[in-house]
């Protein structure tokens, strides 16, 4: 696959200077382009590869200033850190979508199934279950019984989808994740037994949500565990029963919120997060990672640590903890020297 550059600006709506004709075969890290590669720049700490690597392209803001010439052609783009992923969409061949049913899947007579769907083998679709248009199922997929799936969804290999839960439209679903699996919700019997509380509900998705690798998203107790529109979830992320995840938040890897916790729109959720359970995480939250998250978080905040507090406070903290010895030390000769002080009087 190849493209000129006078093609990627166009989808790009970006300016060329340069060859507009040159032939990109390859996107590239700019440490590592080469001839035939595309390459971007937007951390100002790799400038210096622009001049050293023989790139066919490089997309750089418009307001960039070169100190000398490059043998490279630019294309001038508004943001190119946004420009390279759309860039990747071009050249990336595995995302064009499949067609047809694989001989060993299974789908019920009751299911409906739209149009230009793919359904891998061993895949499975339950009783009265919803899939849309064009949706990818990939090998070795469960859908349960009266589940909905959106149009242009894609479920990679081994995703599950417990009974009854709701996926929406252009989601994707990556290897391994579990939708709907019971919420852990058990009452103590009082002879130090636990019994099982029954998880009635489900779990809602709404549309534009990718879900990482092998995390998982629990039903609720009653009602719907939500995740609402455009959010992100990376690998191995835990989301308890009843919690609620507002639009466009991120959360990356081995985060997790306990049950009927609700987290705000637009936050930011580094890796590592733990949120507990009946608290409320407003909008524009952003949260360092390892934080432990024990009170409801108000709306803009930025949390670091464990227990979790205002980041400017916690890195305060940071400083003093780092004199800690030197302040024992100090503290210990003064108390020496008073003790000292008082037996001579």
């Amino acid at each position: 696959m190849q493209f000129t550059a006078k093609q990627i600006a166009q989808r790009l709506k970006g300016v060329v200077e340069g060859d507009e004709n040159v032939l990109i075969w390859k996107p590239c890290r700019i440490e590592e382009v080469d001839e035939g590669g595309i390459t971007f720049l937007a951390n100002p700490k790799y400038t210096h590869y622009i001049y050293e690597r023989k790139a066919a392209a490089i997309l750089i803001a418009r307001d960039f200033v070169l100190e000398h010439p490059v043998d490279a052609t630019l294309i001038r783009v508004d943001n190119p850190y946004l420009c390279v992923a759309k860039v990747l969409h071009m050249f990336n061949s595995a995302d064009k979508p499949r067609r047809g049913r694989a001989w060993l899947c299974s789908v019920h007579r009751t299911a409906h199934v739209g149009r230009g769907c793919y359904i891998g083998d061993y895949a499975y679709i339950g009783r009265k279950a919803k899939i849309g248009n064009n949706v990818q199922i990939y090998p070795q997929v469960y859908i349960g019984d009266f589940c909905e799936v959106g149009d242009n969804t894609i479920l990679y290999p081994g995703v599950k989808i417990y009974r009854e839960c709701i996926v929406g439209k252009n989601c994707i679903l990556h290897a391994g994740a579990v939708i709907g699996a019971d919420g852990f919700g058990f009452a103590p019997t009082g002879d130090g037994n636990y019994s099982k509380i029954d998880q009635i509900g489900n779990v809602v998705i709404e549309d534009d949500v990718e879900i990482g690798a092998n995390t998982c998203i629990d039903r609720a107790t009653m009602g719907s565990t939500v995740i609402h529109q455009g959010v992100k979830l990376d690998n191995l992320c835990q989301i308890a029963h009843n919690v609620v995840v507002g639009k466009n938040t991120v959360m990356a890897s081995q985060s997790g919120c306990a049950g009927s916790g609700k987290i705000g729109e637009h936050c930011i959720i580094a890796g590592q997060v733990g949120i507990v359970g009946h608290i409320t995480v407003g909008d524009n939250v952003t949260i360092a990672a390892q934080a432990g998250v024990t009170n409801n978080v108000k709306e803009g905040a930025v949390m670091l640590g464990s227990p979790a507090m205002d980041g400017a406070k916690q890195k305060k903290i940071f400083v003093l903890m780092r004199k800690l010895e030197e302040m024992y030390r100090r503290l210990n000769d003064l108390e020496k020297a008073v003790g000292k002080s008082a037996r001579e009087e």
